[in-house]
């Protein structure tokens, strides 16, 4: 009993600790600036239709899991460097007997971010990981999916800075979906490039791609 009664106690102080953070710098932003413009923007009469990004689900996929369990471990490591936050295991939907794949068969890692994990992380791809991108010209609008949510994918993790490239087993890629409160996507791309995200000019062709 004493046990349970500790363990709430710490994770008490934990969510403590956080709330006593500063605010993330993008957010505070948004909350006081490009929110809003947005609504300016977009002609929205109520602030609460304000699109508003609401989570970041990052994920890689990873074949060679199948006959290499180890790659899993390796890959949820980086992950988690990478965002601050614990990587999870994805499983297959179903049995695709060609690729010796089974169904619930071990074959990716993710990491859903929200709140303030959310925040710095899209502060850090936009400002330090982008611009890493060899030739990096912008990111593709084509990853839009009608509702105004956006994935684009990056073909390297070494962009990131929390990656120590001379431990790098194998170059590995990812894809970065954006979930936001938009209508539609003209809402959802105003959203993302108000927040930072370096779209590509209309005739160019972006590094970082959907």
């Amino acid at each position: 009993m004493a046990k349970k009664k500790t363990e709430k106690s710490a994770a008490e102080l934990t969510e403590t600790a956080l709330k006593d953070l500063p605010f993330p710098r993008l957010w505070k932003q948004y909350r006081e600036e490009l929110g809003p413009a947005l609504q300016k923007e977009l002609g929205l009469e109520n602030v609460n239709q304000v699109p508003r990004l609401e989570k970041i689900v990052i994920n890689m996929g990873l074949g060679e899991a199948i006959s290499n369990n180890k790659v899993l471990e390796i890959a949820a490591e980086e992950l988690g460097a990478i965002t601050g936050q614990k990587a999870s295991i994805t499983k297959s939907k179903k049995a695709i007997s060609n690729f010796k794949l089974r169904e619930n068969m071990p074959i990716g890692v993710m990491v859903t971010l929200r709140r303030r994990n959310m925040w710095e992380f899209l502060d850090r791809l936009n400002s330090v990981a982008l611009p890493r991108v060899r030739d990096f010209k912008g990111v593709s609008d084509r990853g839009f999916d009608g509702r105004g949510n956006f994935t684009m994918g990056l073909k390297e993790q070494i962009i990131f800075p929390e990656i120590d490239y001379d431990k790098v087993d194998k170059v590995r890629g990812m894809n970065i979906s954006f979930v936001t409160t938009a209508k539609n996507d003209v809402q959802g791309k105003a959203l993302l490039t108000a927040l930072g995200v370096p779209f590509v000019k209309r005739g160019e062709q972006g590094q970082a791609s959907a």
